[in-house]
């Protein structure tokens, strides 16, 4: 792979890169970021701690990525160790000291001091330590081991693979969110559910205390619409519904939010939410549309991997993912599909106040990925039952339960995003099993969004959507025995080779052309003759592969490195104006 370094990489701060609070619906003042230099050593499992470390890393960059400083890749067998010094003034009385990383992939163990305070499994999720116990004041050793089995074990990868190469990209281990520490009251909010109910013109609030929490202390939640107080409300017990009268609705054209202060026993933390619904609406023709509070509105969008050419998972900086998504928005693009990743919390909050729906993938595991069944067989129209488990490789009943588990923790972590509208458990037939079974699992944990149960192939009648992926040959619309709604979740892929902003000379794509000017006009000429047609006839979301380059994978509007736009802004414009037209 060639070194491709962002504009944003080249002015990273290593001392504390990503300083930004990480967690923008639970906001307190007292935190400390400890993202920046550490040390690390990769060593053979299971020995322990190594006796010296070899380098230098830069956190919360993965060893593989060019931004960490190491470029290295961790192998099943391996050990990956960080250790770096923290100084804590150490608590005041009644206060605790929380440790939080936003994603280590895919085990790890951690310690305060040699001692350990806990473990986790899951390389996308957040969790969190009370260290204060093994705390001292003044200077602190913090220690962190971390083992991945990529895409050889139980755990979910993604598009990492150990054998990167076409559509898989290259796997990454250990720490690749930031990690911080806080100081909270002895009890304290652990996390908060937000249920806007846009009907009835209220919003509803769901507290969860922290563990041991031996009472409920009285609450106070204050709404403020821009600086204004627009309702307050005293309350026993851990949930409430407020009263807001007229209200300003979220939408991509006007993406507002109301901020929120909650106050609990002595605790006090901020949020904000939006007033939305997402749902369906039939247009004076009878076709089916995506809705947004009651009105239909079209879904033109882009898959999103969520890759960039420095940090790999993790983007240079908020900065990056202001600029990507402000480009995309001014491109008339109003949603994107996250594909197989979760993003760090910055991420959705920057998509919530700059008004970009997201369809938000589950992010999958199982055993390998079988082409015949998976690709081809779908391709020539045979579609597979899921129950039959070998065919999508979850043999596993182990590796079934993570997913399970999983599931259920991307839905809690990512409920308050206003911007998701959309949950997509399956992709392709890429670890997937009882789709129908899921789909109900998790309309029931949230009842406010749609489904998309098996985006692309292996439809098994079920869910909100008939979703197609179509590459390689003409888009026509299929009618919907099931009568769901039509969206095409994967189409186009077209590539351009943009010399000095390639990551690797094994390039991939689904029709190559020369130049900038050829592309954008075959991107016109594909909406304009398939697209738009079908929009008129039903269709009522899109979308275009992809949003930027990712390694062999040249298929996207931007380069790899975010340097170049490969098709043009103002023609990408003017078709997204007209499917809003045509489709709501």
């Amino acid at each position: 792979m060639k070194p491709l370094v962002t504009r944003w990489g080249r002015e990273l701060d290593r001392r504390c890169p990503l300083n930004d609070y990480p967690r923008p619906q639970l906001r307190r003042d007292n935190w400390m970021c400890l993202n920046g230099v550490w040390q690390y050593a990769i060593c053979d499992a299971p020995a322990g701690e190594p006796q010296a470390y070899g380098g230098e890393i830069i956190v919360p960059f993965s060893p593989e990525s060019l931004l960490s400083g190491v470029g290295r890749q961790l192998k099943p067998g391996q050990r990956l160790w960080y250790r770096r010094t923290v100084r804590f003034d150490g608590p005041q009385s009644g206060q605790r000291i929380l440790l939080h990383f936003g994603a280590v992939d895919q085990y790890c163990t951690v310690y305060m001091n040699s001692r350990e305070v806990g473990g986790h499994s899951g390389g996308y999720w957040p969790f969190s330590f009370d260290i204060t116990d093994a705390v001292c004041e003044g200077e602190n050793t913090l220690t962190v081991s971390v083992a991945d089995d990529s895409d050889m074990g139980n755990e979910a990868y993604g598009k990492q693979k150990l054998n990167r190469g076409g559509i898989w990209y290259t796997a990454q281990s250990g720490i690749w969110q930031t990690v911080w520490a806080e100081y909270v009251p002895q009890q304290y909010l652990q996390s908060i559910k937000i249920t806007p109910h846009c009907g009835e013109s209220e919003v509803e609030f769901e507290l969860k205390l922290s563990p041991g929490a031996t009472r409920q202390p009285s609450s106070r939640i204050q709404v403020f619409e821009g600086s204004t107080l627009k309702a307050e409300k005293s309350f026993e017990g851990t949930s409430t519904s407020i009263k807001l009268g007229d209200f300003l609705s979220w939408s991509p054209d006007d993406p507002f939010l109301y901020d929120v202060k909650i106050f609990t026993g002595n605790d006090a933390v901020e949020s904000y939410f939006a007033m939305r619904e997402f749902g369906t609406v039939r247009d004076e023709c009878g076709h089916l549309r995506l809705s947004l509070n009651g009105k239909p509105l079209f879904h033109t969008g882009l898959l999103d991997q969520g890759y960039w050419s420095d940090g790999l998972y993790t983007a240079p900086g908020d900065e990056a993912m202001v600029w990507e998504l402000a480009r995309l928005k001014e491109m008339g693009f109003n949603m994107l599909r996250k594909h197989i990743k979760i993003e760090p919390m910055r991420w959705y909050y920057h998509c919530d106040r700059l008004g970009m729906i997201v369809w938000q993938d589950f992010v999958n595991g199982g055993g390998p990925y079988r082409p015949m069944m998976a690709v081809t067989l779908p391709f020539i129209g045979f579609h597979l039952r899921d129950s039959r488990y070998g065919r999508f490789g979850r043999q596993s009943a182990d590796g079934r339960a993570v997913y399970l588990r999983d599931m259920q923790r991307t839905v809690e972590l990512l409920y308050n995003a206003a911007c998701i509208a959309v949950w997509v458990p399956f992709n392709e037939g890429w670890g997937q099993f009882d789709a129908c079974r899921i789909a109900g699992e998790v309309q029931k944990l949230d009842p406010t969004r749609l489904v998309d149960h098996a985006s692309g192939w292996h439809d098994q009648g079920c869910g909100d959507f008939y979703s197609r992926h179509i590459y390689y040959k003409r888009f026509r619309l299929m009618p919907d025995r099931k009568g769901r709604v039509q969206a095409l979740t994967e189409f186009g892929g077209y590539s351009c080779p943009q010399e000095g902003h390639m990551a690797s000379e094994e390039l991939f794509g689904y029709r190559m052309y020369r130049t900038r000017e050829e592309l954008s006009a075959a991107f016109d000429k594909l909406y304009r003759t398939e697209i738009l047609p079908a929009v008129e006839n039903g269709l009522a979301a899109a979308i275009y592969t992809q949003v930027s380059d990712v390694e062999d994978e040249i298929n996207g509007v931007f380069t790899y490195d975010r340097e170049t736009v490969k098709i043009d802004p103002d023609i990408a414009a003017s078709i997204n104006r007209e499917l809003r037209i045509l489709g709501g």
